[in-house]
């Protein structure tokens, strides 16, 4: 699959791309729970590298031919 994101692109919570994760207050309690992608918090700037949350995603990918419920 190709990425979601572009890997060496930071994103802002201002970048509509993110809300394909969710909303900026998901991914605020995703900050505050220790869930979610990687992020870097410079003063009150919150930061996504495009890598991370490529990364991020590919570990959440759900493969239903995979599942072993058969």
């Amino acid at each position: 699959m190709p990425n979601l994101f572009e890997n060496t692109r930071n994103y802002t919570l201002d970048d509509p791309e993110l809300n394909i994760l969710g909303d900026r207050d998901k991914l605020a309690q995703w900050r505050h729970k220790n869930h979610g992608p990687a992020y870097y918090k410079l003063g009150r700037k919150v930061l996504y590298r495009g890598s991370d949350l490529n990364a991020w995603v590919e570990a959440h990918r759900v493969d239903p031919s995979q599942s072993g419920d058969f």
